[in-house]
């Protein structure tokens, strides 16, 4: 399975990166909980595209790497940038009145997490989940 790319920039767009994030799970060999749990990491970062940036994509790849193959999940948007992402990667931290779980959400669920992101230069994060 090639990468796949979803832009980003309405609801519609956050429901439809959900859906080929779950079946590329599928397809790469991760538990359905697993699938559940790439759904919803792939939900919290696309909806802070649409909430913060407007307008990004999505990219979803099989990888592999020492033998184990995983889903790479990457949200980049050329947006405002996040101005203190020690303080966005806290738990009840927004600066849009929601929760402040999206991004620590994000990065209890996956595997492995990283965050770039600076003033004007917009977000992206890197995800990733393993097979067990």
């Amino acid at each position: 399975m090639p990468a796949e790319r979803i832009a980003i920039a309405s609801e519609a767009d956050i429901v439809t990166a959900r859906q080929r994030g779950r079946e590329a799970a599928s397809e790469c060999g991760l538990s359905a909980t697993e699938q559940t749990l790439v759904a919803l990491a792939i939900s919290e970062v696309a909806r802070n595209i649409v909430t913060y940036a407007e307008r990004g994509e999505i990219v979803i790849t099989p990888v592999s790497r020492r033998g184990r193959r995983g889903l790479q999940v990457v949200a980049r948007d050329r947006g405002p940038g996040i101005p203190d992402v020690e303080a966005a990667m806290r738990d009840g931290y927004s600066t849009s009145k929601s929760l402040g779980m999206g991004l620590p959400g994000a990065k209890r669920l996956m595997d492995e997490f990283e965050l770039d992101s600076a003033p004007g230069r917009g977000t992206t994060v890197t995800m990733t989940k393993w097979v067990r």
